[in-house]
């Protein structure tokens, strides 16, 4: 069995008398893991200390076989990590190429021609090689967080972490990022913190739910979508007993709970599996 490139057992961390992340165990492997969960569930919590940004209270982390517990650990961590945060910290005045330089250099690229090679190289992979002068204050949404990504990049490293890199996008802005993580997902480990229920359905090979501070759900898309089975129906007004219901397009309301008896059911989406599974036993979780 392949290593796991990243290891966390037990994490927990604290932040004024609440625990953000409690208890967390997770083992990634190659490829895109999608990470959902409401607003406060503590996801970025747990992305900033996978990504050695933040250090928990306690438990136990392993990045590419590095302890970031450690001084030295830490560091040769950061050597091999990619961190796009929620909101990056642009320099407007900075273009494109400056600011994925800057990055390189904390990233202690100290050779100068093999630190533009490289800043060529990611910009290139992300599809800015004809932008990378302009100053970032003249790129659109979609252009930063390109840029973003390229800096999260830079290094080749084994282990990505996405904080919501989709936010803010339109449709085909969305749709090319998509392409780009799939891209990066491959030989890497990527870890893709998201609201988008879309974005995981297509990009993921497994998805993580969390909800106060805990794991709810771990598994493959198809199994989170599996929780609702059976539990989705449809009728001419919305259930009073329904966990969650809307009036479709079609005029009909999709009710997701437990449905009476019956009732016309309909086949469950991702979606419904994740507003299932906020409501489920911590303890049960899906095999990974």
């Amino acid at each position: 069995m392949t290593a796991p490139t990243v290891s966390a057992v037990g994490l927990t961390l604290s932040h004024r008398g609440t625990r953000a992340v409690d208890e967390v165990t997770l083992r990634l492997g190659e490829g895109v893991t999608g990470l959902l969960g409401r607003n406060g569930a503590g996801k970025t919590t747990l992305l900033r200390i996978l990504a050695t940004a933040t250090p928990p209270d306690s438990g136990a982390l392993t990045v590419l076989g590095h302890d970031p517990s450690t001084v030295r650990g830490r560091l040769e961590a950061r050597r091999v990590l990619g961190y796009l945060p929620q909101n990056p910290g642009f320099h407007p005045e900075f273009t494109a190429f400056e600011f994925v330089d800057y990055v390189a250099i904390l990233k202690e690229l100290t050779d100068r021609r093999a630190r533009h090679a490289e800043v060529r190289r990611v910009l290139d992979a992300v599809g800015l090689a004809e932008v990378r002068g302009k100053r970032i204050r003249r790129l659109s949404g979609g252009m930063r967080q390109r840029v973003a990504l390229a800096a999260a990049m830079v290094g080749d490293p084994g282990f990505l972490v996405l904080d919501e890199p989709t936010v803010g996008l339109d449709p085909e802005q969305r749709m090319r990022f998509r392409e780009l993580i799939a891209q990066a997902g491959e030989g890497r480990t990527v870890l893709l913190s998201t609201h988008q229920t879309e974005d995981v359905a297509m990009l993921c090979r497994r998805v993580v739910v969390m909800d106060k501070g805990r794991v709810r759900f771990d598994g493959t898309p198809a199994e989170l979508t599996a929780v609702a089975d059976g539990r989705v129906w449809s009728s001419a007004e919305r259930h009073p007993g329904a966990r969650a219901g809307w009036r479709t397009g079609a005029g009909e309301f999709r009710n997701v709970g437990d449905p009476p008896a019956g009732a016309r059911l309909v086949e469950p989406t991702l979606e419904d599996g994740y507003l299932l599974a906020l409501g489920g036993d911590p303890a049960h979780r899906a095999a990974a």
